[in-house]
């Protein structure tokens, strides 16, 4: 019997796990970071990747190489057109878990949003008010809608956004102020913070182990085959393992990528950076209204719904503005 040959996926690829295709075109925030505000505030926004731009900018991180140079690095642009409030939901929580207690939706909504809810009606405020002692998290539910950024989709996306800061009252009442008005990205975020991103990356289709897993190709002459794994696992148990690298669908996964700064948050009606290329971007087109530039990659293919993310790791002590020279298109 001859030697069998084990080729390995990369160190740390099993931490990618899931790689099926997503269920949804729009990603799942699943956990909200944990910060005491002394006012309500909504931890998250909504928009659409437009494209890539490179930035000029002085680098401010303190105790390094490049420290008051010029650093040129990536920028992600991020349409963000406003958000529309269009009702909220509270839970309560037990030991087994969080379970919805109401929902409460704004009157006279836009024919698109109201197309797509099946019971807009909700509960009266007047007596959730009352027992509202009982709830333990205060959601906003918003409605982003692709036409605000010149893009075809009719079908808003719609998804709930957390509460943080205050009692519960004044979350109530924030919230009920702001039933059926629209939010702006300045009114969430500001620039020189760090923000999560929740995106569904390129799909890729079906894929072998060499590009899925990274495992190396088998030498010349070793086996029939090149691009396939050495060894599906030893003899007992009879079985193969899920940590073998296998076959299968790459790309279209839901992923959440930390630490992304907003370098630029602006209007383009401002002119106060010229962020659209001649002809506008590849695939997306002119870039109108609000818009954010992240530093780095974004999970995601142009036109995709991005969702930002109050930052859950790492939060820095203070705030520091970006100091933009250029942007080169």
């Amino acid at each position: 019997m001859g030697h069998r040959r084990h080729s390995q996926p990369r160190r740390g690829s099993l931490a990618y796990l899931p790689k099926g295709r997503a269920q949804s075109m729009e990603a799942r925030i699943r956990s909200w970071p944990k910060q005491t505000f002394e006012e309500p505030k909504l931890l998250a926004h909504a928009g659409f990747k437009a494209g890539c731009i490179q930035i000029v900018s002085i680098d401010d991180r303190e105790k390094t190489p490049n420290f008051g140079k010029q650093l040129v690095s990536l920028g992600t642009v991020i349409v963000t057109p406003p958000m529309l409030i269009i009702g909220m939901r509270g839970y309560t929580k037990n030991h087994n878990g969080q379970h919805a207690d109401f929902d409460v939706f704004a009157k006279d909504l836009p024919k698109e949003i109201s197309r797509i809810l099946k019971n807009t009606e909700g509960n009266n405020l007047e007596s959730i008010q009352n027992s509202i002692g009982k709830i333990h998290d205060l959601f906003a539910v918003v409605a982003i809608i692709p036409r605000h950024s010149n893009l075809e989709q009719k079908k808003p996306y719609v998804f709930e956004i957390a509460v943080q800061g205050g009692t519960i009252e004044k979350q109530f009442t924030f919230l009920k102020e702001l039933l059926g008005k629209e939010i702006k990205i300045d009114q969430v975020f500001e620039s020189g913070v760090t923000v999560d991103t929740a995106a569904i990356t390129k799909g890729k289709g079906w894929e072998g182990p060499i590009t899925r897993w990274g495992v190396k190709k088998k030498q010349h002459k070793s086996r029939k085959s090149v691009r396939e794994v050495g060894s599906l696992g030893p003899i007992s148990p009879q079985y193969v393992m899920y940590t073998v690298p296998r076959a299968g669908q790459r790309g279209f996964h839901q992923r959440t990528e930390y630490d992304k700064r907003i370098m630029i948050l602006s209007n383009t009606e401002k002119n106060e950076f010229k962020i659209n290329p001649a002809g506008g971007f590849k695939h997306f087109g002119f870039v109108n209204g609000d818009y954010v530039v992240l530093k780095g990659s974004v999970p995601g293919t142009y036109r995709r719904l991005i969702k930002l993310r109050s930052q859950i790791r790492n939060i820095p002590k203070k705030i520091i503005k970006p100091n933009i020279l250029e942007v080169v298109l």
